[in-house]
């Protein structure tokens, strides 16, 4: 069953039982913009004891808010009573909440084009604050005082830029100043939640419109501060013919593919953030180190902002290897097939394309990786090893830090084709490891 279908079927069940039922918000916007909603929200007339009685398996998640999550066809289906919200001291929930009428439930919400409901058998639209006016405007507006809003929750700073950045929407001057104003309200927010906004942002379409968004709101000094002095930040010109760190690394999330994997546009963001504290002049300018030191960083700043140890994971590595590419066509064959093998090598081989693009232009060994890709296709870059550990120790050897350098010497000869088959691999081992015990 579609998600529409779901939530009517909800929405009728609380009409029949005497209550108002609306779909509000996200839904609305989305299908007047000709979007598939993800999901669908209702807002009622009817207090959270009653749809509980309605529906007796919901989820009384947010009932003291007046929220109940119901479930109907696998579909999962927020439905709100009708509110209007008291001071908000945590910058997220209200403290208090007093249910209320349609028009009072759109006063309390963030923006005009998500204060919009829809009667679900109809279509009808109900427009209590002029979002249709901004919708066909293209205009992102706070309802009311706009600092009131985004002093009442500061993650709906982010959302401003997330709802401008996907949409396209300009943000109206009045919100747009007060998004400035209240940029230190983020450090009221939670990592994880300021993590989720951030990450849309990044993987969206308009990314490098998000990311320049950010800086000029000054948002990005409570995110990733440390991107801030990729700005002014020079690079040689005949490299860098595009000017100072930061405009490289808008134009390389400018041209990312639309639908670039969370992990690539962090590396992109990234992948240069150490070049200011490692920038020298002496001959031209230098930046020794930056990937190792980018790395470190970008494994500081992704566990501050509380991403998934696999996230950090895949990102760090991209960063620190970024440099190497420039290197592949000096790489003897083993250590060309090791650096290929790399669980995000493809993620990396799209960083260096834009990396380059970006830049200088130069496609050289991006498509020398590409031959050695079709090259190496008929087997595994890392083929199953000829010799193990145990064959070690069947010869005397005491397990120890030598044993890896032993292995990998002899998967270095297969790597190489020099060494195919098991019985020339053991007598290299034996050979190899009586030098050791010599």
């Amino acid at each position: 069953m579609p998600a529409r279908e779901a939530a009517l079927e909800l929405a009728r069940r609380l009409t029949a039982a005497g209550h108002q039922a609306l779909f509000a918000g996200g839904c609305v916007r989305d299908k007047l913009l000709g979007l598939e909603p993800k999901d669908y929200d209702i807002a009622t007339s009817a207090t959270p004891a009653e749809v509980l009685r309605i529906f007796p398996g919901a989820n009384e998640v947010g009932a003291h808010f007046g929220v109940v999550i119901a479930k109907h066809q696998g579909h999962h289906v927020e439905i709100a009573t009708f509110r209007t919200d008291g001071c908000y001291k945590d910058g997220r929930r209200p403290e208090t909440v007093t249910f209320s009428t349609p028009q009072e439930d759109a006063q309390r919400r963030d923006f005009t084009i998500n204060g919009l409901f829809e009667r679900p058998e109809t279509s009808e639209v109900i427009d209590h604050i002029g979002g249709m006016a901004d919708l066909r405007a293209g205009l992102l507006r706070a309802i009311g005082d706009p600092v009131a809003r985004f002093t009442e929750d500061g993650l709906r700073l982010l959302r401003a830029v997330r709802f401008s950045t996907t949409m396209g929407f300009q943000i109206e001057p009045v919100t747009l100043a007060a998004i400035h104003e209240c940029a230190p309200l983020l450090d009221r927010i939670s990592p994880e939640r300021i993590r989720d906004e951030f990450s849309k942002i990044l993987t969206c379409q308009r990314r490098r419109k998000g990311v320049e968004m950010l800086v000029e709101t000054e948002l990005m000094q409570h995110i990733v501060p440390e991107f801030l002095k990729t700005i002014g930040c020079e690079q040689p010109p005949e490299w860098h013919p595009e000017g100072d760190v930061y405009t490289h690394t808008c134009i390389m999330l400018e041209m990312l593919e639309p639908d670039a994997p969370l992990e690539l546009c962090l590396a992109v963001l990234l992948h240069d953030i150490a070049k200011p504290p490692c920038q020298t002049f002496g001959d031209r300018i230098r930046f020794n180190g930056h990937d190792a030191m980018g790395a470190e960083m970008a494994d500081a700043i992704l566990r501050r902002l509380r991403y998934p140890n696999d996230v950090i994971a895949a990102v760090v590595p991209m960063v620190a290897r970024h440099m190497q590419f420039m290197n592949v066509k000096k790489m003897r064959v083993a250590k060309l097939k090791r650096f290929m093998a790399s669980p995000t090598f493809q993620e990396e081989m799209e960083l260096h394309r834009v990396d380059c693009g970006s830049s200088n232009g130069f496609t050289d060994n991006y498509e020398f990786l590409e031959a050695k890709a079709l090259e190496f296709a008929s087997e595994p870059l890392i083929p199953p090893p000829l010799v193990t550990g145990r064959d070690l120790i069947q010869l005397g050897l005491a397990p120890g830090p030598r044993f890896k350098e032993i292995l990998e010497a002899v998967q270095t000869e297969q790597l190489e084709g020099r060494i195919l088959d098991r019985q020339p691999a053991l007598e290299y081992l034996k050979s190899l490891a009586t030098e050791t015990s010599a």
